[in-house]
C-alpha cells in the first residue's frame, strides 16, 4: 500500500465536506436570560442531533438560520445553570424567550474555568467527554485513548496500550504538555515529563479532558510549549449509582474495576469511590504490568459553594521494556526483550491529596482554592554486569595476588519525592460585555534520589543495601496570571491573557572545578498572549492569536553540566489562525500555526565539559502546519469524524557531534533546514461510526503517521516508517429494568496486522573510517483484540 494516498485521500475528503450545500429552510432567534430576567451572554444554543450551535452574544440575544422544517429541538446550557430543552414545532420563523434556572448547587466545573479554553480563547482546541473515554477505556493508559484525537501520536514501551505510555501533539513530547488534574500540576517537576503508569484506570474517574494545542492559555505547573492535557475528574452525581467494568483479550490483558457513589444526600453531601486492577503480559517479551489504583471522593455542595476532598492512588509494578529492540531484531524476533532477570521491574506507588473549594462571592465574582499534597515514592530493580567497582565508591578486591576490579550485582535506583502547594483563581462575569480571571499557583517539590546495592557477586566491603549515591532537590515555582475577554462588538471579541512565573531549582551539580555541590538556578519567565475572535454569522467563526511560552532546561540539563555549559531556557511564540464553520450536518474547522522556538534543547551528540551527552541549545527551529478537522452526518445512521494535520517542522541550523571510535575524538557535521525529530509531517485520524439499530454502533477507527527520524539530521537510515493502523470496535448497549445501563464492548486492534514502530532512539558514530549508527526501536501489537461488559446500577 502506498502510504501517502491515505493523507489525499483525507484531503479531498475535507474539501468535498467543507463545498457541501447549506440546509436552509428556518431561522429561529431569541434570547436566553436567567429567571430574573438577566441576560445570560456566552450561553451555548445546540441544535440537538447536529453539529449547528451558537452562543448568545453580550445581551443573550441569539440566532440560527438554514435550519430544515420543523420540528427541531434546542439545548441551551451554560455554567451554573441547569440544562434546558426547548422544542420548536413551527414551520415558520420565530423568536424565542428563554430562562435558565440557576442550579441547586454549585457545580465542579467552575474550578477548572480559569484553565480552559472557550470558544473566546482563539486558540486550537478538543473537549473529550467521559462518554467518548467510556467508549475505548477497557484498561489501555489515557494517551490511548485520546490517540484519535487531532495532532496526536502515542506509543507504548510494551507494545499493547498498558505500562509506560508516551505522547507527542504536534510533535512535543511528554515534558513539554502541561497536564493538570482538575486545575492541579500533575507533571513531575524535575524531569517535566507525564508518568500516566502511576494513575492506572484513571480515566474511569474522569468526566472531560481538554487538549490545548500550542502555548494555550495561562495555567499553573509546568510550562505549555507544545500543548495541555486538562483533566477534570468525577462531575456532581445527584443520583446514587454503581457501576463495574470487566474486560480482558490479547496479551493477558484483564481489567476490572467498581466504582459507587451515594449521590445528593440531603441535598449537600456526595461521595464517589473507585477501586481498579489492571494486569498485561504485554506484546514485548517478559513487559508485564501489574497495576492496582483507588479513588475516593467527598464533597459538601451548597447553593453558592463546594468543597471536594479527592484521594487517589497508584501502585505500578513493571517489568522494564525501556531499552527497545535492536534494529537488527524486527524483521526475526519483534518481541526482543534484552532484560532476563526475573525481577528487572519498575516499582512506584503514587498517593495524591486534593483539597478542592469555590465559591461565589457575589453575583458577579466567584473565588476558588485548591490545596495539594502528592506523595511519590519507588525505584527500579536492575541486574548489572561486570560493573567497575570505582562507579560504587568501593575499593577494588584483592584476594591473594589477584586485584578484582568488577562484579556483578543488582542495583536499585530510589525516587522519593514530595510535591505540595496551592492554586487559586477569581473568576469576573459581568454578563455583559467583559468576562475576566485572575490567579495563580504555588508550589514546593522535594525529591531524594539514591542509589542502593541489594546484592554483590564479589561484595568486598560493601553492605546490603549499601546506598553510593544520594541527591536531594528542592523546586519552588510561582506564577500570577491575569486574563480577560471583552465584546468590542456584537460580533468581535478580543482577549488578553499574561502569567508571570518563577522558578527557584536547588540540586547536586557540578561547579566550574568539576565539583558535586549543591546550586541554585533561578528563573522569571514572562508570558503574553493575545487574539480575538470574530463571528461572521451563525455558521461561521474566524480567530487569530499570538502567544509567549517559556520553559526552563530539566533535571538533567541542570546536573550533568556546570553553570558555564548549563543550556538556557527555551522560548516559544506560538502564531494561531482559525475558521469554524457548523451547520446541521456538517461541522468543520481549519487551524493554521507557526510555532517560532528560540533556543529548543535538542541532543547533538556534544560531550560537555563534564562528558555528559546533555541536551544544547540550537538557536532557531519552527513548527508550521495547518490542522483540520471535521464531521458530518452522512446519513441518518451514520457519521465520520476525521482530522488531520499536515505540518513542516524544521531546525535552521544543526550540528552533530560523532564520537570517532578511531582516534577517541569528536567531528562535526552540519546540516539546514532538516526535520525536528519525531515529527511527522502528516498526521491523520478517521472515526466512521455506524448505527445500524437500536443500541448498536459499528466504527472503524483509522490512523495515519507519517515518516518520523530519529534525530535532527533528516538522515534516511535513522527513522521510523510511516504507518497505518485500522481498528474495529463493536459497542451494543441495553437498558434492562435492574440496571440502568449494559454495554458490551469489543475492539479489533490493528485488523490489517500492520508492522510497525511508534518510537524509538538512535546512537551515530564514526568506525572503521565509517559513520554508522546503532537504532532501538518500539514495536507496536500487531493484530489484537480487547473485549468488556460495563454495568451500570
Amino acid at each position: 500500500m502506498k502510504k501517502p494516498t491515505t493523507s489525499s485521500f483525507l484531503l479531498i475528503a475535507f474539501l468535498w465536506l467543507s463545498m457541501r450545500p447549506a440546509w436552509a429552510q428556518l431561522t429561529v432567534s431569541g434570547t436566553v436570560s436567567d429567571a430574573d430576567g438577566g441576560p445570560l451572554p456566552g450561553a451555548a444554543v445546540v441544535l440537538i442531533d447536529t453539529y449547528k450551535g451558537t452562543f448568545t452574544d453580550a445581551s443573550g440575544a441569539f440566532q440560527l438560520t438554514n435550519l430544515k422544517s420543523a420540528p427541531v429541538v434546542l439545548q441551551i446550557s451554560m455554567l451554573g445553570y441547569e440544562t434546558k430543552n426547548q422544542t420548536f414545532n413551527s414551520n415558520q420563523n420565530a423568536s424565542l424567550t428563554i430562562k435558565l434556572s440557576k442550579t441547586a448547587v454549585a457545580v465542579d466545573e467552575v474550578v477548572v474555568s480559569a484553565t480552559r479554553a472557550n470558544q473566546k480563547s482563539a486558540i486550537a482546541y478538543t473537549d473529550v467527554t467521559r462518554r467518548d473515554l467510556n467508549k475505548l477505556n477497557l484498561g489501555q493508559d489515557i494517551p490511548q485513548l485520546l490517540n484519535f484525537t487531532p495532532s496526536i501520536v502515542t506509543t507504548s514501551d510494551a507494545g499493547a496500550g498498558v505500562g509506560y505510555t508516551g505522547i507527542r501533539i504536534r510533535g512535543s513530547d511528554a515534558t513539554r504538555v502541561n497536564v493538570t488534574l482538575n486545575g492541579i500540576p500533575y507533571n513531575d517537576a524535575e524531569s517535566q515529563g507525564t508518568f500516566f503508569v502511576n494513575m492506572p484506570d484513571f480515566a474511569s474517574s474522569v468526566s472531560t479532558i481538554q487538549i490545548q494545542r500550542g502555548v494555550g492559555t495561562s495555567t499553573n505547573g509546568a510550562g505549555a510549549f507544545g500543548a495541555s492535557v486538562n483533566i477534570q475528574t468525577n462531575k456532581l452525581e445527584e443520583k446514587p449509582y454503581a457501576e463495574t467494568n470487566l474486560s480482558g483479550g490479547s496479551f493477558g490483558t484483564r481489567k476490572v474495576n467498581v466504582l459507587a457513589g451515594t449521590g445528593l444526600l440531603n441535598n449537600h453531601f456526595v461521595l464517589d469511590a473507585r477501586l481498579s486492577k489492571i494486569y498485561s503480559d504485554g506484546y514485548i517479551d517478559r513487559a508485564s504490568s501489574d497495576l492496582r489504583s483507588f479513588y475516593l471522593s467527598g464533597g459538601y455542595y451548597t447553593k453558592k459553594s463546594f468543597f471536594r476532598l479527592n484521594v487517589f492512588s497508584g501502585q505500578e509494578k513493571t517489568y522494564q521494556a525501556w531499552n527497545g529492540v535492536p534494529e537488527q531484531y524486527l524483521k526475526t524476533n519483534r518481541t526482543y526483550n534484552s532484560f532476563t532477570y526475573d525481577n528487572q521491574t519498575d516499582n512506584y506507588q503514587q498517593d495524591n491529596y486534593q483539597l478542592i473549594t469555590s465559591h461565589e462571592l457575589t453575583k458577579n465574582w466567584r473565588a476558588n482554592l485548591s490545596f495539594f499534597y502528592t506523595k511519590g515514592k519507588g525505584y527500579y530493580e536492575e541486574y548489572r554486569t561486570a560493573d567497575n567497582f570505582s562507579s560504587y565508591g568501593l575499593p577494588n578486591v584483592v584476594i591473594g595476588d589477584s586485584t578484582i576490579k568488577q562484579t556483578d550485582l543488582i542495583r536499585r535506583l530510589w525516587l522519593d519525592n514530595d510535591f505540595y502547594g496551592t492554586v487559586f483563581s477569581f473568576d469576573y462575569n459581568s454578563f455583559g460585555k467583559l468576562t475576566a480571571n485572575i490567579g495563580g499557583g504555588w508550589n514546593q517539590y522535594k525529591g531524594i534520589h539514591y542509589g542502593e546495592i541489594i546484592w554483590s557477586r564479589v561484595a568486598g566491603s560493601s553492605n546490603i543495601r549499601d546506598r553510593y549515591y544520594q541527591d536531594d532537590a528542592t523546586k519552588r515555582d510561582f506564577n500570577l496570571f491575569a486574563k480577560a475577554f471583552y465584546q468590542l462588538t456584537p460580533k468581535l471579541n478580543g482577549f488578553l491573557d499574561a502569567q508571570i512565573r518563577t522558578i527557584n531549582y536547588s540540586f547536586l551539580g557540578y561547579n566550574s572545578q568539576l565539583q558535586n555541590v549543591q546550586q541554585d538556578a533561578k528563573l522569571t519567565f514572562f508570558n503574553p498572549k493575545a487574539g480575538f475572535t470574530y463571528t461572521i454569522n451563525d455558521r461561521s467563526t474566524v480567530y487569530a492569536s499570538v502567544g509567549v511560552g517559556q520553559r526552563e532546561p530539566n533535571r538533567n540539563d541542570y546536573t550533568q553540566s556546570t553553570p558555564e555549559s548549563r543550556p538556557k531556557a527555551e522560548k516559544l511564540i506560538d502564531y494561531e489562525a482559525g475558521y469554524k464553520v457548523q451547520g446541521e450536518k456538517l461541522a468543520f474547522t481549519a487551524n493554521a500555526y507557526y510555532m517560532d522556538y528560540k533556543n529548543q534543547l535538542v541532543l547533538s551528540g556534544q560531550l560537555n565539559d563534564v562528558g555528559a551527552y546533555n541536551r544544547v541549545n540550537i538557536p532557531s527551529s519552527y513548527r508550521a502546519g495547518i490542522e483540520l478537522e471535521a464531521g458530518a452526518r452522512l446519513a441518518k445512521q451514520l457519521r465520520w469524524n476525521v482530522n488531520a494535520t499536515f505540518s513542516r517542522n524544521r531546525v535552521k541550523n544543526f550540528t552533530e557531534y560523532l564520537d570517532n571510535l578511531d582516534n577517541g575524538q569528536q567531528e562535526t557535521r552540519q546540516y539546514r533546514e532538516t526535520d525536528i525529530s519525531f515529527s511527522p509531517n502528516v498526521i491523520a485520524g478517521s472515526q466512521l461510526l455506524f448505527t445500524p439499530a437500536k443500541g448498536l454502533e459499528l466504527a472503524l477507527l483509522s490512523k495515519y503517521v507519517g515518516k518520523q527520524y530519529l534525530d535532527n539530521t533528516s538522515n534516511e537510515s535513522r527513522k521510523l516508517n510511516p504507518y497505518f493502523t485500522n481498528d474495529i470496535r463493536v459497542i451494543y448497549s441495553i437498558k434492562p429494568k435492574f440496571a440502568q445501563e449494559i454495554a458490551f464492548t469489543l475492539l479489533f486492534n490493528n485488523v490489517l496486522n500492520e508492522l510497525y514502530e511508534s518510537n524509538g532512539f538512535t546512537v551515530p558514530y564514526i568506525a572503521e573510517g565509517k559513520v554508522t549508527a546503532d537504532n532501538g526501536y518500539y514495536p507496536q501489537a500487531g493484530r489484537n483484540f480487547l473485549a468488556g461488559v460495563r454495568v451500570r446500577f
